[in-house]
């Protein structure tokens, strides 16, 4: 069973012969080796690329140990490139190449050499190389499977799909395995044995239980607004532990290094500005998530929620959880100030839309308190509100549009609808 990254391997496709290095990220075991080395690679040998052009390494295995070695790499690459025609240079695990930053700069200056890297979240992620590269460093990052992806190999209908995937997620070999044992053991022991241990590793961390303590709070409250000083009150009070505000900020920015969570910030759509904290953290994958908690915590409210915004970052848009403030007047006479919340504001260029997630609406009021903070605000981008329930796309006289979570998922033009 193969799945298919059609999107990513165009992303690649749409970057060859740039001038920059193509620095594949993305949570480990997302896929990004099998990107390269197979899709991509099978991509470059369709198009009548002579197989001897395409310099592939692959770091982590023993037999190849001694290209570690920056000058024996960089002699055997050069041995390799004996015409003018394009080269192809693949390197996976490439942190395990010493002073690889000084290599992969060496391979820029190669002008006939087009470079593709990858490696493993915990050392080496995609900002130390931007930095380094000083702007020669081109980003693809690479997510676990979509719901699109995920329905394109099961064997199910989409419905069946959909329970599956928020409980499992996306991760490939998640989404391959046969039965949910093996998905649960799987996931669950990729979380211990290899995600927690690189951050601890990587970062040299001695509170290993506060740090487990910190993943489990951030898991239980996905798509709740939250902060490290909430956070710190929460250890205190729950876990009686003095745990320290930097402490919490510091583990924080590990978990989203390693792309384990993404946090997205509170944007005023009416003050044009952020407004800073609290926030609202997401998981890279739902499935790891409900892992993390032992699958005990499976609410859809919330799982639907982050897999929405999984998807719009997806597809390529920055997210904001959006703030619109709202003047009521009481029946006293008194004008009291609401505000309202917008799940996601999505951005992308000149393009925006405000969208919010809600898993049914069963009733009038829950319309519409849905469409109240949509209704507040004064410009002419798209509102959308998407629901679990199978409904037809449908337009209000108000023009907030409603729509399936299944239409917004499988169909990749879904917001112009």
């Amino acid at each position: 069973m193969e799945i298919k990254r059609n999107a990513y391997l165009q992303k690649l496709i749409n970057r060859m012969h740039n001038g920059m290095i193509k620095v594949v990220t993305g949570i480990r075991r997302s896929g990004k080796s099998y990107l390269i080395f197979h899709i991509f690679k099978e991509y470059l040998l369709n198009n009548n690329v002579d197989e001897k052009h395409i310099l592939s390494i692959e770091l982590d295995r023993w037999e190849n140990r001694q290209y570690r070695k920056p000058d024996v790499i960089l002699e055997y690459i050069h041995s390799q490139i004996t015409d003018k025609k394009d080269y192809y240079i693949l390197l996976d695990e490439v942190q395990m190449l010493e002073n690889f930053e000084d290599v992969l700069n060496s391979l820029l200056h190669i002008s006939n050499a087009d470079v593709y890297v990858t490696g493993s979240n915990s050392k080496f992620l995609s900002k130390d190389i931007i930095t380094e590269f000083r702007g020669r460093g081109d980003e693809v990052h690479i997510y676990p499977v979509s719901f699109k992806e995920f329905m394109e190999v099961y064997e199910g209908d989409r419905y069946q799909g959909w329970a599956d995937y928020v409980t499992y997620g996306g991760l490939p070999l998640a989404v391959t395995l046969k039965t949910e044992e093996q998905k649960i053991d799987y996931l669950t022991r990729l979380f211990e044995e290899t995600y927690i241990r690189d951050i601890i590793e990587r970062n040299r961390i001695d509170k290993i239980q506060e740090l487990n303590d910190l993943i489990n709070i951030l898991a239980s409250g996905i798509g709740s607004l939250t902060n490290p000083s909430r956070i710190e009150a929460t250890f205190k009070s729950v876990i009686q532990s003095d745990i320290s505000l930097n402490t919490i900020r510091t583990y924080i920015d590990y978990l989203k290094d390693a792309f384990i969570i993404s946090e997205a910030n509170r944007y005023d759509v009416k003050g044009r500005k952020y407004i800073g904290t609290p926030l609202k953290y997401y998981f890279e994958d739902v499935g790891l998530r409900n892992a993390r908690l032992g699958f005990r915590q499976t609410e859809e409210t919330h799982l639907m929620e982050n897999i929405i915004y999984n998807e719009l970052r997806m597809r390529g848009y920055q997210i904001d959880v959006g703030v619109v403030a709202k003047r009521n007047r009481t029946a006293d006479g008194r004008q009291e100030k609401k505000q309202l919340e917008i799940d996601f504001i999505a951005n992308m260029g000149s393009k925006r839309y405000y969208i919010q997630s809600a898993l049914n609406l069963p009733s009038e009021e829950k319309a519409k308190q849905e469409k109240a903070s949509l209704l507040s605000v004064n410009d002419s981008f798209k509102k959308i509100i998407i629901v679990k329930d199978v409904i037809h796309i449908q337009r209000d006289e108000y023009g907030i549009t409603t729509m399936s979570i299944f239409d917004f998922l499988l169909q990749e033009n879904s917001l112009e609808l």
